[in-house]
C-alpha cells in the first residue's frame, strides 16, 4: 500500500539563483526599450483612442483607421468612436497616412413601419440598406512634431472628403486644429 502525501497548496518552488540573475539581467537589459533618445524629444508620439466627429447628413455605420475599428456608429452631425488604439510614431515624418475606411448610411428612421408589420419593415429595410455606400481613403497625417499626440480623431466632411489629427484638444476648443463647423450641408455638385 502506498502512502498519499498532501500537496502542500503554499509551498513555491524556489528558482536557482542562476536563473533568477538571468532573469533579472534580461529584465533590465530589456527596460530601455522602447525609448526615445534624447534627441527625438521634438516628437513625443503616443496611442489613444480612434474617435470621429461627423459633420454630414448621413450616419457613420461603421469606420476604421488601418483597420483598426472605431467601434460605435455615429449620427448625423455628431462625434463617437472610442475604438482601440491609434499609436502616432513618436517621430513624424513628411508624407505620414492613414488609411480610413467607412461606410455611410441613413441617419433616421423616416418611414419605419414598425416591427409588428414583418413585410413593411422587411421592405423598408432593404430601402434603408440600398442607400449605404462603402467609401475609402488615404489621408495625410498633420505634422505634430513637438506635441503630445492623443490616438487620432477622424472627421467626415461633406462630399466623402476626410481630416485626421493627433491632436489632444476637444473639437471645439481654441486649441485644435480642425475648424469646420459640426453642421455642414454638402455643395450641389461636390467637387472632383
Amino acid at each position: 500500500m502506498s502512502k498519499i502525501t498532501p500537496v502542500l497548496a503554499w509551498y513555491t518552488p524556489v528558482l536557482p539563483k542562476s536563473l533568477f540573475a538571468v532573469l533579472f539581467l534580461a529584465t533590465i537589459s530589456l527596460s530601455g526599450c522602447n525609448q526615445p533618445e534624447e534627441n527625438e524629444s521634438a516628437g513625443r508620439g503616443g496611442g489613444g483612442s480612434i474617435k470621429a466627429v461627423n459633420h454630414t447628413k448621413w450616419a457613420i455605420n461603421h469606420f476604421s483607421v488601418n483597420g483598426q475599428s472605431g467601434i460605435d456608429i455615429i449620427g448625423p452631425w455628431q462625434g463617437g468612436g472610442g475604438g482601440c488604439c491609434y499609436g502616432a510614431p513618436a517621430k513624424w515624418t513628411p508624407g505620414m497616412t492613414v488609411k480610413v475606411d467607412w461606410q455611410t448610411g441613413v441617419g433616421g428612421m423616416a418611414g419605419f413601419p414598425g416591427f409588428d408589420k414583418w413585410e413593411a419593415y422587411l421592405e423598408w429595410k432593404k430601402k434603408m440598406k440600398a442607400q449605404n455606400r462603402e467609401h475609402s481613403q488615404i489621408v495625410a497625417v498633420p505634422d505634430y512634431s513637438g506635441q503630445d499626440t492623443c490616438g487620432i480623431t477622424v472627421h467626415f466632411l461633406p462630399c466623402d472628403q476626410v481630416k485626421v489629427t493627433t491632436n489632444c484638444y476637444a473639437y471645439g476648443s481654441p486649441e485644435y486644429p480642425i475648424k469646420e463647423p459640426l453642421k455642414m450641408e454638402a455643395p450641389e455638385i461636390c467637387p472632383k
